[in-house]
């Protein structure tokens, strides 16, 4: 059998750091194919400018790894764990003008798999990075458009301040509940899930604090 070797001019071609800054419309981000982009970075739409970071650091992705696998034992073990339709990290979600991507997305109560392209998540979680801009973009950006397009619940875990708040629409207006660190939480979308924080702190704080190397974004705030 013939082996396919790689091909490094189409490796060069794709989307990489050197594509952060670019203008680009919702529809052309959407039109991308997945192996136009170089899967080591990130990427997302925002006021019309693409916008490229590194993957999340090890204390980022390890708690997330967690909560994961959390979520999966509730539906295999747990008598109502049929409601948690799917969990997925790295997901792209379409708002009304950006392709904003979070750390984790939950589908609950859909009785099926997701449509990826259709189907918002019911629960968007983000796990807060060191930098003053990725906080602000977490607890601010993220939680109006997120809200604003329909997801019912947003997390953000936050391992600086040792909690969990969870946002969710009220009368218009974001609702937030604070989650201590010595507490567990309890969502009505997934009957019988119980998220002790601790444990997911406990994973962030397996790993050093390293500082990561952004490329430029081309001046997007």
């Amino acid at each position: 059998m013939a082996t396919t070797r790689p091909n490094p001019a189409a490796a060069r071609t794709r989307i990489g750091p050197r594509a952060a800054g670019r203008l680009m419309t919702p529809e052309e981000f959407d039109a991308t194919p997945e192996s136009a982009w170089d899967d080591r970075y990130r990427y997302e739409l925002i006021r019309g400018v693409l916008v490229v970071t590194p993957p999340p650091g090890a204390a980022e992705r390890s708690p997330n790894d967690e909560l994961g696998f959390l979520l999966r034992l509730y539906r295999e073990t747990h008598p109502q764990g049929s409601a948690l339709d799917e969990t997925l990290p790295e997901q792209t979600i379409a708002t009304a003008t950006d392709r904003r991507r979070c750390d984790r997305a939950i589908w609950a109560g859909l009785g099926r798999k997701p449509d990826l392209e259709n189907d918002l998540p019911t629960i968007a979680v983000e796990f807060v990075s060191a930098s003053r801009l990725d906080h602000r973009r977490d607890y601010e950006e993220k939680l109006r458009e997120y809200l604003a397009v329909g997801v019912s619940e947003y997390w953000i875990i936050d391992r600086f301040s040792r909690t969990m708040t969870v946002y969710r629409s009220h009368e218009g207006e974001p609702a937030a509940s604070i989650v201590r660190e010595t507490e567990s939480y309890q969502t009505e979308s997934l009957p019988g899930f119980l998220l002790p924080i601790a444990r997911l702190l406990a994973k962030a704080d397996d790993w050093p604090k390293m500082r990561r190397r952004r490329p430029r974004s081309g001046g997007a705030k």
